[in-house]
């Protein structure tokens, strides 16, 4: 109940924008209100759903959440419906399939309300996320000797206690900065907008008061790249190593270093040396890739998958 989380690939043109995949306040849009929905129902708190959901999930994009809709880690125990087999604590471990994403938040509140180790946290209100989400490690929910900590800072950073509240958490519009017509972002400290039909980067550069090879050079592009609606367009120079909290990331189908690389705010050629790897070398799904540490000779590099 604690997967080393996450994804996998094929590799595109190395310089092929796309999509990124989901971040913390998506994922939070997403599915709060399934969170406030289970409390209601069941008493959990809703920013403990949701924090537990964000973690365990990586904000939706591990293969498990991709695979199987399964937003807790919740291995299979007694379970009669789909599965799906990973690598976790063991190899080829169980793990619920489900036929949707509130199937997996409805089944995590029953899992904790009919397990009888879970009893006590009951008698914590239902506004006190701090006592819960330490009566989860000691219930062993988890492995991580930091869970408690690690759901407390979610929940805290995005301000997740408003929903125990009844208080919705993001809103659905983002206010533009005055005079611009892209919300600015920020992502590993660094500043960046999406891309909308009819951007250039000609249309950009004037509007962000930037040159345009400052932006080629800030997003690791050649001089004749396209630009795509949806696309991430740094306006800052990326680091050269992820956030706190994100060492590695596995790939998932249809990434690229460049994805990865725009994903995390780190430079592309950063990326590959520290995984050890040649510009334009392919991945391969699960294969891991280190974002702030460099790779080790000995590690184990993918994380198995098998379909049920």
């Amino acid at each position: 109940m604690h997967l080393r989380f996450f994804y996998p690939l094929l590799a595109l043109s190395v310089f092929t924008p796309q999509v990124l995949f989901s971040q913390p306040k998506t994922y939070i849009k997403n599915y709060q209100s399934l969170a406030v929905k289970e409390m209601k129902r069941s008493g959990i708190p809703a920013s403990i759903t949701l924090a537990q959901g964000m973690l365990e999930s990586q904000y939706g994009n591990s293969m498990l959440a991709k695979k199987a809709n399964n937003h807790f880690g919740i291995k299979c125990h007694s379970w009669k419906g789909r599965k799906v087999y990973m690598d976790d604590d063991k190899r080829h471990e169980c793990f619920r399939k489900y036929g949707s994403v509130y199937e997996s938040y409805k089944d995590h509140s029953n899992f904790i309300m009919n397990s009888p180790r879970y009893d006590f946290l009951f008698g914590y209100h239902r506004t006190d996320y701090k006592s819960w989400a330490k009566g989860l490690k000691k219930a062993g929910y988890a492995t991580n000797p930091k869970y408690d900590d690690l759901l407390i800072d979610l929940i805290e950073k995005h301000e997740l206690y408003k929903l125990d509240r009844g208080i919705t958490v993001y809103s659905d519009k983002e206010t533009p900065e005055p005079g611009q017509g892209h919300t600015i972002h920020i992502r590993n400290r660094v500043k960046y907008v999406v891309a909308k039909e009819g951007d250039t980067y000609k249309s950009l550069a004037q509007e962000l008061k930037m040159m345009p090879w400052e932006i080629y050079r800030y997003n690791d592009l050649p001089k004749d790249a396209s630009i795509t609606p949806g696309q991430v367009i740094y306006t800052q120079p990326k680091r050269n190593k992820s956030e706190h909290g994100y060492d590695f990331h596995i790939v998932v189908n249809g990434e690229t270093m460049y994805t990865i690389a725009q994903k995390y705010g780190i430079r592309l050629e950063k990326l590959y040396k520290r995984n050890k790897m040649k510009p334009g070398e392919p991945l391969n799904e699960g294969q891991k890739l280190w974002l702030r540490k460099n790779k080790q000779p000995e590690e184990n590099d993918f994380i198995d998958f098998q379909p049920d």
